[in-house]
This record gives structure tokens, sequence and C-alpha cells, in this order.
């Protein structure tokens, strides 16, 4: 007679998803568990069932694993060659439309979208720009929408950039006011959640991805082209890549940036 063995691993992906509404399932198994195992080792628990225990009854613990499976890694200006091929190759053709609506998929505490804003201000002056910025976490969300940053946060960035478009606060650097009001900030499930068709000019999802099992990724791209009007920009992590960007309406133009057809 077969016994069928008990996935540890599973039941506390499930766990987490009832507490947090994060599905670990949807991420690659081998190094979010490994990740998983041994954080939950360093913090004194003799298994998985006993950590998720602890997670339903501490919520600080909670929030440091969630610190831990996010990835909340991020700061201004990151990737800046990147940035220089948005700024030059991207920006000026869609503001030749007038209008720039954007979407910063999984936007942590906002650097990136805080810095698209900068980029726009300086690249597209006369472009009305409109920023979306969405993320999982909203812990994540509720720091982007203060709009600071540490001064390490900064350090990939032009100071003189810097200068003109944030302030010097007690904390280290506060985006100004110009750049706030261009930018807003949401929680948004980039797994769940439905996009609004051909709703954005340029979307940047980058960094992302790289967690996600092959299916996955493939399904998100797919969804997020969807979301690109004709002509749009999708601008993803310099080590990704859309595995079939024909079949989903795309064109590379860069190793990181593809365009709707």
């Amino acid at each position: 007679m077969s016994t069928l063995v008990r996935d540890d691993y599973a039941v506390f992906c499930d766990g987490i998803r009832r507490l947090a509404g994060i599905d670990l399932l949807q991420y690659k198994r081998g190094q979010m568990e490994r990740r998983i195992r041994t954080f939950a080792s360093r913090r004194g628990a003799a298994s998985l069932d006993a950590y998720l225990a602890t997670l339903r009854d501490d919520r600080a613990q909670l929030d440091a694993l969630l610190d831990r499976i996010t990835i909340n890694v991020s700061q201004l200006w990151r990737n800046p060659e990147q940035w220089e091929r948005v700024r030059t190759d991207v920006l000026p053709a869609l503001a030749e439309r007038g209008h720039i609506r954007a979407w910063s998929a999984g936007c942590s505490y906002g650097a990136e979208a805080f810095t698209l804003a900068a980029v726009c201000r300086e690249t597209v002056p006369g472009a009305r720009v409109e920023i979306v910025g969405t993320d999982i976490d909203a812990r994540m969300i509720a720091r982007a929408r203060e709009a600071v940053f540490s001064i390490d946060d900064a350090r990939s960035a032009p100071p003189a950039a810097i200068a003109r478009h944030f302030e010097r606060v007690p904390d280290g650097l506060r985006a100004r006011a110009e750049l706030r009001r261009t930018v807003r900030f949401s929680t948004g499930d980039l797994l769940r959640d439905r996009f609004p068709r051909e709703g954005y000019d340029l979307v940047l999802c980058r960094n992302v991805v790289i967690y996600f099992t092959d299916a996955v990724r493939d399904d998100l791209h797919a969804r997020l082209a969807g979301a690109l009007r004709p002509w749009g920009s999708l601008v993803i992590g310099s080590s990704e890549r859309v595995a079939t960007p024909a079949a989903i309406g795309l064109i590379p133009t860069h190793p990181f940036i593809y365009r709707k057809a």
C-alpha cells in the first residue's frame, strides 16, 4: 500500500497565501523554498509548520518574512544604461502623442516611478505625464507614497538631477511636489489582477519575473503586452527576456526594450 507524503512546503505556501495574499507556488520552487527554509531555521523554527504557526501569531515575524521573499531591492536610476535608452529612444517617440501614461509594475517603494517622473520632466517637458506604480506589498506602497529615499538610494543617480528633482529632508531625500503630482500608487498583484486593455504607453516591469516559473513569466509578459497601446514600449530587466515577443505582438528594439506592433 502506497502512502502519500505530505508536502510541508505546499502547506506553508497555502498558509502564506491566506495570511498575506501572496501565492508562493507561482515562484520558482527551488530558490524560494531554500530561501524560506534557511530564513525559518535562522529564526529558530524547527519546521515549516512551526514557523507558520509563529507567523499567524506574530505580525513582526510575518513582516520580516515578507521583506525576505518580496525582494524589495531598488534605487533611484537603477541600471543607468536602461534609463539612458528610455531617455533617448523611448520617451521622445511617445511624447509625440502629447500624453504619456506609464505603469511601474512591481514598483517596490517607488524609486523607479519617481526616476521615470524626473526623466520625463527633463526629456519631454511639454508632454502630459501620468505614472501609476503598483506593488503587491502594501507596506511598500505606503512607503512609496511618502516619496522619501535614503542617500544610498541615490548612489547611481546623476547628482544634478537629484538636486533638481529632490529636496533634502532629515531622513534623506524627498521627491519634489511636481514629481509627486505626477505619480500615484496602489496595491496590485501582477499574477491575479486584470490589466486595462491598451491602457498604457509605457510599462516598466524590471527585475520581477526572474523569480517566477517560466509559464508564469510568459503569461505575465503576454498580459503586459495586452496592456500596451499600439507603439507603446515594455521595459524589462537587463537580465530578463521575453521568450516569444512576436507571438504576443512585441518587437525587440533593444535587449531589454520591446515595442508594441
